[in-house]
């Protein structure tokens, strides 16, 4: 719980919006629409707003072990064998920045989905307190049930115009972690961006491995992108995982972005650092390409 509670932490901070907006209109219900209460007011003068001119793009929901569990998914207008990108949400849920990431993976030729794993215990965007979303919903959520949800849909988005053979995941924070837990649970995955995700920490019954534990097995390369600001994510940490997938012989790399903390490419936020974001995005992009996942 520690762990969870020094990510969370990592998260907070101030911000404002632009102009005289009303807080109330960035909160919707639609899936990929609005922001968390936790982190509003939103910095909406640095917001990237991605358009879904030329896509398909909104919500779908499939049933996985008798719960629907829905998903916002984009992807090019009338296209099929497309490459699909997972995209795996903060803490906050699938809200308007985890929607654009995946319009934004959409626009370069992907099927992006971003599956709303915290369905079955709650809707994080309805929580004020970061301490009542860490122990309502996040520390209930356990590590098979989003293992789980993720092989639904990739199997979804075989049959809906993907092409599974070209499957990346890329994840945000708790999603991060994620990405380095699915890599090493689905070895058809090609490629997976961990941003900055936790990599050692506490285990548990619902939680029963780190991704440095399963890192002396891993086979999938990742790009890990850290922030040396990060007081959530040790720096060390970083280079325990780098020499632990080194030992491996796993072709993985990491940036440190030592001017960044975390969360820097949540340009709805005041951690947002531009110039890294963009830089990190680019090296994703190529990352994927690099590794049969374009």
């Amino acid at each position: 719980m520690n762990d969870l509670r020094n990510d969370f932490n990592s998260l907070l901070g101030q911000s404002t919006l632009s102009g005289n907006a009303d807080r109330r209109s960035f909160l919707k219900t639609a899936l990929g629409t609005g922001f968390a209460a936790a982190v509003l007011p939103v910095c909406a003068q640095t917001m990237i707003k991605t358009d879904t001119q030329g896509l398909t793009a909104g919500e779908v929901s499939i049933e996985v072990n008798g719960q629907r569990v829905p998903a916002y998914r984009a992807q090019p207008e009338g296209k099929t064998g497309l490459p699909v990108i997972i995209v795996v949400s903060e803490i906050f849920g699938v809200h308007e920045h985890i929607a654009d990431i995946a319009r934004r993976f959409a626009k370069l030729g992907y099927l992006a989905i971003a599956p709303d794993f915290f369905a079955r215990q709650g809707n994080p965007m309805a929580y004020t307190s970061i301490a009542e979303l860490q122990k309502d919903i996040i520390s209930k959520v356990p590590d098979a049930q989003v293992m789980g949800d993720i092989d639904a849909y990739v199997k979804w988005a075989g049959e809906h115009g993907g092409d599974t053979r070209r499957l990346g995941i890329n994840g945000f924070c708790w999603g991060g972690r994620i990405v380095w837990l699915y890599s090493a649970h689905n070895p058809k995955v090609k490629a997976g961006a961990a941003w900055y995700g936790r990599l050692v920490g506490e285990k548990s019954e619902l939680f029963p491995q780190q991704p440095i534990d399963i890192a002396p097995t891993l086979k999938t390369p990742v790009i890990g992108l850290y922030g040396g600001k990060d007081q959530g994510i040790p720096v060390s940490t970083v280079e325990q995982m780098k020499e632990a997938l080194q030992k491996a012989g796993n072709k993985s790399e990491f940036h440190v972005y030592m001017n960044s903390g975390h969360a820097f490419n949540a340009d709805y936020r005041p951690s947002y650092v531009e110039a890294d974001a963009k830089d990190a995005w680019s090296k994703v992009v190529a990352f994927f390409k690099q590794h049969g996942v374009a």
